[in-house]
């Protein structure tokens, strides 16, 4: 049975977990073996370990590997976390660094990092060629893990014709793409055999397909919904549709669910996420604000706020910036109620938390403030409406891991031998801070992350260690190696 989180719960179960410790009947039930070296330990924190609240001993050894014990772990640098949870680091799984990311990439990781984040996917975008994109970023330091799936949308700019997109799009998942990504709705001329050609790419490398569905609206939403599923029935492919409350559950997330969830239960592996706002963001010159978007989304130009000035659009500013390309605009708040959306996809075990955003300039900034704060915003979401913490942080370690499959291996949960990376935060104080007008600012609450085995940030401040490392399939020339 769960138990909901409370700081009185908190207290308690430490104090429990102390008394059990040093019990007699506790240290007789425990084998006593030669422990491992270890680099420093973090001690009297609050973990989730099979299925229950406790506070273990967390070893971090020199190789950046996982020791857990209920008894206290001989080390002479010890990190007190009194008071703190400490989680496996988080995984956005739908990060986005896909404009420029060359200069781009040190401030994405960075507020990603300050997000609690260890681990940024970018499978909603990602890269054109996943080879290409490894062997450049493979020559630099990165704050955080890092991973793309292959982009289609820019494959279908670069190859107009079908047959050298898939050919490319084939190479890239050769060379390590961890999956295959498109959004139909920016690009509406998509068509049904086209994305029948990319699923089956994507069930021939046992990749996921990430998927913006076709719409957004109230009338037609459920058929991007419908279209994603049937996919997965053709083709065996696994297919995860992104940010399901503002594509295919906007309106009808209870529907959404329910197909989705009869899917699964006729054998059809589909996932889900969402990012904890009440509303969404884009560029105002994508296909998104095609035709009568008025209609489409109940919004009018002044529902619209440009990201990085908080400034209110009017149909004069809207044409005029309409036609400047990276002009983010957001949203009002309540478009995608929460109680309707979010709260909905949280209670399946599907849907797990990606941003589907990332800081990619710190003057004028560029994206919806969940870029920054999407995983400190979501916790406190959970706490103030009385989810249990462990069912939200698991949607933010373990299920993401079992998406993305066999390259995430050793991550994800607090496991002996697992790799070490970890987010310590402070239940009490842990919210996003960002927004619109501002979205570049770190969440509060994030005390420490660590990233395979070294200290990223401390005391809410990046350390300048960057020991992130690239998340990928390896391809057949390194197995060859």
């Amino acid at each position: 049975m769960k138990t909901t989180y409370s700081r009185r719960n908190f207290l308690k179960t430490c104090s429990l977990a102390t008394a059990a410790l040093y019990s007699g009947a506790a240290r007789s039930a425990i084998i006593n073996v030669a422990a491992p070296a270890v680099e420093y330990v973090l001690r009297g924190g609050q973990t989730y370990i099979d299925g229950h609240w406790c506070s273990y001993d967390i070893g971090i050894t020199p190789k950046g590997r996982l020791i857990v014990d209920r008894l206290p772990i001989p080390c002479d640098r010890i990190i007190n976390v009194t008071g703190k949870v400490v989680s496996p680091g988080f995984i956005d799984i739908l990060a986005d660094n896909s404009s420029n990311p060359e200069k781009t990439f040190l401030t994405f990781e960075k507020y990603k990092l300050g997000d609690g984040v260890t681990t940024a996917l970018q499978m909603h975008g990602g890269a054109t060629h996943a080879g290409d994109y490894y062997r450049h970023f493979g020559q630099e330091k990165h704050y955080v893990n890092y991973g793309v799936s292959t982009k289609v949308m820019n494959l279908q700019y670069k190859y107009p014709a079908l047959a050298p997109r898939l050919k490319a799009i084939e190479s890239s998942l050769e060379e390590g793409a961890l999956g295959v990504s498109h959004s139909p709705e920016y690009h509406p001329d998509t068509t049904w055999e086209e994305l029948l050609s990319y699923a089956r790419l994507a069930r021939k490398y046992e990749r996921p397909l990430f998927l913006h569905t076709r719409y957004s609206s109230r009338e037609k939403e459920l058929q991007g919904v419908d279209e994603a599923i049937r996919l997965a029935q053709q083709t065996g492919c696994r297919v995860h549709i992104d940010h399901l409350n503002s594509t295919g559950g906007t309106f009808h997330m209870a529907e959404a669910l329910q197909r989705i969830r009869s899917a699964r239960s006729n054998g059809q592996e589909i996932t889900t996420c969402v990012y904890p706002c009440s509303y969404w963001a884009t560029y105002l010159h994508s296909a998104r604000f095609k035709g009568d978007w008025q209609s489409r989304y109940n919004m009018t130009y002044s529902d619209l706020e440009v990201v990085g000035t908080g400034e209110r659009l009017t149909e004069e500013s809207f044409n005029r910036y309409r036609e400047q390309a990276g002009i983010l605009v957001a949203a009002r708040c309540g478009v995608q109620p929460m109680d309707t959306t979010v709260r909905l996809a949280l209670r399946e075990d599907f849907c797990v938390i990606g941003s589907d955003g990332g800081i990619e300039k710190e003057r004028c900034a560029n994206n919806h403030p969940r870029g920054a704060n999407c995983f400190s915003t979501a916790i406190r979401y959970a706490l103030d409406e009385h989810i249990p913490l462990e069912k939200i942080l698991d949607k933010m370690t373990t299920r993401s891991t079992r998406i993305i499959g066999f390259p995430m291996r050793g991550r994800g949960e607090l496991r002996e031998g697992y790799i070490a990376d970890l987010t310590v935060f402070d239940p009490g104080t842990i919210r996003g801070m960002a927004t619109n007008a501002d979205p570049c600012r770190f969440s509060a609450g994030i005390e420490l992350v660590i990233v395979n085995g070294k200290i990223a940030l401390d005391k809410s401040k990046p350390t300048g260690v960057m020991n992130g490392t690239d998340i990928k399939y390896q391809s057949n020339k390194e197995l060859e190696r």
